[in-house]
Parts: C-alpha cells; structure tokens; sequence
C-alpha cells in the first residue's frame, strides 16, 4: 500500500526560507506519524502564490532553487513534489520537483499556463510539454499542475504514459462554490482516464486573493475518497493499494453558502494583517449594516488584535443610530470612541467660504464630512501602527456611491467584493451564531446621513435589483439586450450602466479587498478610466 500525504499548508509569498522551513516540519510529521511515501505540497510552495514580478528576478528564482536543493537533503526517507518555479535554457517554468532520495530526480513543467481572471501566467512562464510518472511503493504515480486538470491533454497524456494516480497541486483561488466546479472537473478528469486523482490546493490569504484548501482525492468512477477541511491547514493522509485504488479515508465538511464565504472574509483579512504586521484596526462605525458586519469580521477574523471602533457623529445622524453603534461595540466586548465632527465641519466650510460654493456645493458638502471622517480614521491609525479597514460594499463601489479620500479612505476592505444584498444575509448568518448585529440594523432603511432624512434609495435604485443587474453585468458580462430582455427596465439598466462606467477612477484608487466572486474589483477587472466607448441602446 501506498501512502501519500496532501499538505494543505499556508505559504506565504516572498519568504522561501519560511515556506522550506514549514515544509520540512510537515514532510517529518507526514513521514514520522502517518508512515507516508510521498508529501505533496500545493503550486509554487516555495515561493508562495502568486509571486508576480518577483519571479523577473533572477536571485528570487536562483533562491527557490537552492532552497529545493536544501529542502531534499533534509528530509530522508519520504518522497515529495515540491512547486517552485524552474528557469533551464533560457526560459521560466512554472514546475514541480520530484525529490526522492536526497536528490530531484524529476521535474515537471506546467502545461497549460492560465491568463483569465487573476491569472497572468504567460507573462512569467514558458509552457512545459511532457508528462512525469515514476514509480511509488509498486504503483505509477504522475504529476499535474493546476490549470492541466481543466483540459483534457495533461491527465490524458499522464495516464497514458501509465499513471494509476495523478497528483495535481494548486494555488486555487477561492470564490463562491468553486469547491463543487474543481470537484466537478477532477472527478470528470478520473472517470476520462479511469484514474485516481490526487487534488491538493493551498490555504490562506495572499492580498485579494484567498486560497481555501477544500483538498480531495477521487476514484476512477469520480467518488470522492478522502477530503479535507476548508479555509485550515491540513495534512489530508490518502491510501492506495497495489492497484493504485484508492482507500476511504477521512471526509471533512465542507463550508457552503453563507458560512463559506463568512471564513473566506476572516481568513483574507486575518492574513492581510498578520502578513504585514499591522498592530491595531481602526474602524468607523456608523450605526448601519456594512460597518456593523465589518466590525465583527475584524473581531472574529483576529480576536488577540487591538481594534477600535470610533462613531463619528454629525448634525444629520439620528440618535437610534449612536445607540446602535454603541450596542454594536458592547455586544463585542469593545469601547466605542465617539468624535463629533459638526466643530471640524463648520470650520472647514468657514474657511472654503470664497472657494466652494457652486453647482456642487451640496454633494461638496456632503463629500467634506465622509472627508473629515476618513482623516480622523487615518490619523487614529498612524498614531497605533494600524489600519484602516475599510466598510464599504461591492454594490456601493460599483457604482460610485462612495467618496474618495472619505469612507474610501484605508488600507483593506473586507466587504469590496460583497455585495449589499449578501452583506445582510452575512449579517442574519453572523447573529445565528450569536447575536452581535442589532435587529433593527438590520431592518432600518440604509443611509449615509450626510443629509437631512437621506435614505439611499433617494440616489439608487432597491438593492435587490441593483444587485440583479450588477450581478449580470459585472460578473457574467451581459449585455443591455441581454438584460433587458430578461426582464429589467430599460430605464433602470441605463442608469445603471453609466453610474459603472462613472465610477471607473474611484475603483482605481480603491484599497485591495477579499475576493471572492468570479469577478471582483480588482485583479480580474481591467477597464480603462477614460473611455469614448458606451455599449449600444436597444
């Protein structure tokens, strides 16, 4: 029987010596407690993922080798396959190396080089064109990577050079139900080459990005064998016998729906922070839904991290939405910092007297207290080591219902790729695990309160429906006939639409953010700001 071992492990982009270091702690405890043959750690281990143009860097490339090189010589007596990027004859390749024996005795390249969405492969690598199978305690164990499981060629031409498993490692970004689309492709993949797969994906936070494990093996007949955890590092222990078949093994839960994306949020922030040693979080808690969640994602995503909350209050907010804010806090075990900003205001408006009024001088107005507001939070910060995390939603920054320099003002926002519909079925999940989030802010109509009894449906459309169109546009690319056709007014899918393509500079300023649809503001969205182009009218 064979035993191969599936490292789950958090590998932290740019610390190779940190990554090694945890690699060898877990091939000994594979090794040592499990008796397993073979270790395999996810894409690019080494180096973490994705590394960008630190891979444009020779000493980074050369690093990464040496520390294979090192890697294999400390750990005796287990296989592993180790991701890490490759550079021979002229080219960088994105690969995995086979050590066995103290020494890389194989090395595989990846095939099919991504360049969709997040992934900007091509720019960096050169594609690898052979299958690599070698023989394990009696059965043919073979090599893919990633993106090779979604066509056909990679596990085909690895089976046909006479695998019985095929081990494929990923850095597989999360986004909601991706799990059951991966498992859905490897288990058509081993039904294809009547094939074991072996699926291990790597975990944690990597600035937009979060990795969320949900590693498994499959049979021949596409039955799931073994699976691990989501969003925790795992060594998932899998066992085939001579025939390369796999044995039931041990089957975790896997998160869904709300709960999943409830634990992508915590680990995207908690790994943000932690990464770059920010000491405190600072937020501005505003009595409403967004910040009410956010602050209990800051609190539940990193419990031992100082966190302070600060109410800023104005001559428009109402008095239910001070004492939800304070309820909000105490309900987390935290003080809450109230700043009255109506002195800061009338100062400022004294002083731009000659300068302001105009056209704008309402919106002006109203921009000058989320601007007064983001300084203070800014300033709190600087004076902790801390940062700003951000309250604003997807929906909001879609279509520019936000203020740059003002709420935009921080350094991650975990709710950047949530929309408001699905920031209250946050909200509802949340409090079914334990009531932190006021009823009534969940209930009462959303509004910036930067005027006199504004509601946000005086500048936008239900939410629901905003979310139904943005839905389709940002992320599934339809059109206006599309949308039309399917049942949305005309009126309410032009509107829409411009107040996108407007708000294209404020997204660019925008601080990073967890993502976690199939398209968020960020890596997979390349508009231009300034652009003649409007798509055409039905």
């Amino acid at each position: 029987m064979a035993i191969l071992a599936l490292c789950q492990m958090r590998c932290e982009v740019g610390n190779i010596t940190g990554n090694a270091r945890r690699m060898v702690a877990f091939a000994s405890e594979a090794r040592d407690e499990h008796k397993a043959d073979l270790i395999a750690f996810p894409e690019l281990a080494l180096t973490g993922y994705p590394p960008e143009d630190l891979l444009l860097r020779a000493d980074f490339v050369a690093r990464a080798r040496s520390a294979a090189m090192e890697l294999a010589a400390l750990c005796p007596g287990i296989d592993m396959l180790v991701g890490l990027p490759w550079a021979e004859g002229g080219r960088l390749y994105n690969a995995v190396a086979w050590v066995h024996g103290g020494v890389i005795a194989g090395l595989y390249r990846k095939r099919v080089l991504p360049n969709y969405g997040v992934f900007d492969e091509r720019r960096y690598f050169g594609t690898g064109n052979e299958p690599l199978v070698r023989p394990l305690k009696g059965i043919k164990v073979g090599v893919t990577i990633c993106e090779d499981l979604w066509e056909p060629g990679p596990v085909g031409d690895t089976v046909a050079a006479g695998a019985q498993v095929v081990v494929n490692v990923n850095a597989s970004p999360y986004h909601r139900d991706k799990d059951q689309l991966r498992l859905q492709v490897a288990a058509g993949r081993a039904i294809e080459g009547r094939v074991a797969l072996a699926y291990v994906n790597m975990v944690g936070g990597q600035d937009e990005l979060v990795f969320d494990g949900m590693s498994f093996v499959v049979d021949g007949a596409g039955a799931t064998r073994a699976r691990a955890g989501g969003f925790v590092e795992e060594l998932l222990i899998a066992r085939f016998d001579a025939t390369g078949r796999p044995v039931d093994g041990a089957c975790a839960p896997w998160p869904s729906g709300e709960e999943a994306l409830y634990e992508a949020l915590k680990l995207g922030l908690s790994d943000y922070v932690r990464r770059n040693g920010f000491e405190t979080l600072v937020l501005g808690l505003s009595g409403g839904i967004d910040s009410a969640l956010t602050l209990v994602l800051c609190r539940d995503a990193l419990p031992h991290v100082a966190l302070r909350a600060v109410m800023m209050p104005s001559r428009y907010t109402q008095a239910m939405s001070i004492e939800d804010a304070r309820a909000e806090a105490t309900a987390l075990g935290l003080p809450l910092s109230v700043v009255p900003i109506d002195a800061l205001y009338d100062e400022f408006a004294s002083t731009l007297e000659p300068l302001w009024k105009g056209p704008g001088l309402s919106v002006a107005a109203e921009n000058l207290q989320a601007r007064i507001r983001g300084t203070l939070l800014m300033t709190i910060a600087n004076a902790h080591r801390g940062l700003v995390v951000v309250t604003s939603n997807k929906s909001e920054l879609a279509v520019g219902y936000t203020t740059l320099y003002g709420d935009m003002a921080g350094g991650y926002a975990p709710l950047k790729d949530v929309f408001k519909t699905d920031v209250y079925a946050l909200a509802r999940y949340r409090n079914r695990q334990g009531a932190v989030i006021p009823e009534r802010v969940i209930e009462r109509a959303p509004s910036a309160e930067l005027r006199l009894d504004q509601k946000d449906s005086d500048s936008l459309p239900a939410y629901d429906l905003l979310d139904a169109v943005l839905r389709r546009y940002v992320e599934q690319d339809w059109d206006v006939e599309g949308l039309v056709a399917s049942g949305f007014d005309k009126r309410l899918v032009d509107e829409v639409l411009r107040l996108v393509r407007g708000a294209e500079h404020k997204r660019k300023q925008a601080p990073l953010g967890t993502r976690v649809t199939p398209r968020a503001f960020g890596r997979d969205w390349r508009y231009p700001v300034t652009v003649s182009y409007e798509p055409p009218r039905t």
